[in-house]
């Protein structure tokens, strides 16, 4: 997930009850929102633009750890493949992960690297703060060194 803004209802925390571990990829806002989620199930998250300092000392800005076979570096502000970040296109091009996840844009997608041989997702925003129309996260599964069954959960702004 990401970009909660703040915010987080029983709708989301549905789906946190069903996942092993819940990922958050910044734009936490209110730390009730991460509090919340750490006693239902594990969280890894860092930190976003709009997040205090608060958030900012108890999230790193770049989470980069294995998961199972698995590869994975959370930031906030990635961009995408072919237009990466500034600020992560070095990390990404030196070593490059297995799954690649950011959020800030708001935007739901996932799409290959096929350059940098990596998978990269953006859950799109989960908060009722921004833009979007249909607010969404992903759901995934990763079996040794197999990211499967990617769902997109959506709800309703």
């Amino acid at each position: 997930m990401s970009d909660t803004h703040s915010y987080i209802d029983d709708d989301i925390l549905k789906y946190v009850k069903q996942a092993d571990e819940v990922w958050h990829a910044g734009d936490i806002g209110k730390l009730d929102v991460t509090d919340t989620i750490k006693k239902i199930k594990p969280l890894r998250a860092v930190y976003g633009n709009i997040d205090d300092t608060k958030a900012r000392m108890e999230f790193p800005e770049n989470n980069r750890f294995m998961c199972e076979g698995v590869d994975v570096f959370i930031t906030h502000i990635g961009g995408y493949p072919g237009k990466y970040n500034q600020r992560v296109r070095e990390l990404l091009y030196q070593n490059p992960p297995k799954l690649f996840i950011s959020g800030h844009s708001h935007i739901l997608k996932v799409m290959p690297d096929k350059k940098l041989n990596l998978l990269h997702m953006n859950p799109g925003a989960i908060g009722k703060h921004g833009f979007q129309n249909v607010r969404t996260m992903l759901r995934f599964t990763i079996d040794g060194s197999k990211i499967d069954n990617l769902e997109v959960i959506e709800f309703k702004k």
